[in-house]
This record gives C-alpha cells, structure tokens and sequence, in this order.
C-alpha cells in the first residue's frame, strides 16, 4: 500500500497559509507554488537510491556518495500542474517533462483526456505527477491510469492541498502509488471544491480570474 504523507514543516505551512489567501495576486501564487513544490520535492526524494564514487578534492582523494543513475520525470496535469513543474525542476533539473491534459466536465464532475506526451523512456523513470488540488481525485487517478497504461510504473503524486476524498478515492484507484500533501483539507462543497481550500487554482496562477 501507497503512503500517504502531510507535511508539517513550519516553512511549507507558512507559505500555504500565504498561498490560500485570498488577497494574494497571481506573480505571489506563482511564486510561492513554486517554492512549495521545491520544499516538498526535497523531501519526497528522500529514498532516492545511492551508490559510492571515488572523487577527488582539492585536499585529497575520498568516497562520497552520488545518485545512482535515477532518471526522473516531472509529469503536471495540465494546466494547474504547470505551476508545480518549475519546484521540482529546481532540486532535478535534469528530469524530463510529461504532460497529461485533463478538464472536468462541469456537469458530471468526471475528468475528460484532451492531451497526453510522455517521455518515450517511462518505464525507466521515476515519475513525480503534480497538481495543486487533489479534490475528487478523478484527475490524479486517470493521469496516473494513462501514465500505467504507457509503462510507467514508480509513480509519485504530489499535490499542495488535498480533500479528505480525493485521498480515498486515488488510494483506491492506485494503491501502490505514494501520495505527498502540503496541507490536507477538511471536506469538497457541493460544487467539489476543496474547502477551506484555496480557490481554483489555474485561474490564480494564470490570472484568469
């Protein structure tokens, strides 16, 4: 089973507290998105795999450690997901980019496909998917079916603000798949957004409303 990880340090909460209000303007949001996905990508790499390299110093030669060979990919659920990539890029920026585009049907809340262009190696990779907001987690849960369904298999999902049904709802439909949260929520509105939440993300970071 997949672990499910909030996190509690005092400079990720400082700055969704930063995030969620409702004065802040979108070159902030921005900002601060960024600055949280590089905080949490920090931590979610936590297991990356090591192996001993022999360098040599200005005083001498010794063994240190080095990253063994862990190719990664960045993967956003368009287009709010776009705004997380620039974090992670920061800690990796070696990583490939992915993108899966996704919209939700206002009447049936379900998520409709609309662009999916993955790196050709995905099989090798491990693949960090990111979106702001795990509401329903219809979203998550397609993405990462299309990513499984292209040969990705060591699949992450990051996200900033998370309902307590989006976090059933994607362990369910992916329980191998470990979910990282910035702040967890306490319940979707009728209209499945996430309350206190923080707003429609896309639009603040974009500016589109």
């Amino acid at each position: 089973m997949g672990k499910i990880y909030v996190f509690d340090h005092p400079l990720i909460q400082h700055k969704v507290t930063l995030m969620r209000k409702v004065e802040t303007k979108a070159k902030d949001f921005r900002a601060l998105v960024r600055e949280i996905a590089s905080l949490m990508t920090y931590e979610a790499m936590r297991d990356l795999p090591m192996v001993d390299v022999e360098i040599e110093t200005p005083m001498e030669k010794t063994v240190q450690k080095k990253l063994e060979g862990a190719d990664m990919a960045v993967v956003p659920i368009l287009r709010a997901g776009l705004g997380m990539v620039e974090g992670v890029l920061d800690m990796v920026p070696q990583a490939k980019i992915g993108h899966i585009g996704l919209y939700r049907d206002p009447e049936t809340h379900k998520p409709v496909e609309y662009y999916c262009k993955l790196p050709v190696d995905l099989e090798k990779r491990r693949i960090f998917v990111v979106d702001p907001m795990l509401a329903t987690g219809g979203s998550a849960s397609d993405a990462i079916t299309f990513i499984k369904e292209r040969g990705g298999k060591n699949i992450k999902f990051m996200c900033l603000i998370a309902a307590p049904e989006g976090i059933e709802a994607l362990q369910a439909a992916h329980p191998d798949v470990d979910i990282y949260i910035a702040a967890k929520d306490r319940q979707l509105n009728e209209n499945k957004y996430i309350l206190p939440g923080l707003g429609d993300a896309g639009d603040r970071l974009f500016g589109t409303k």
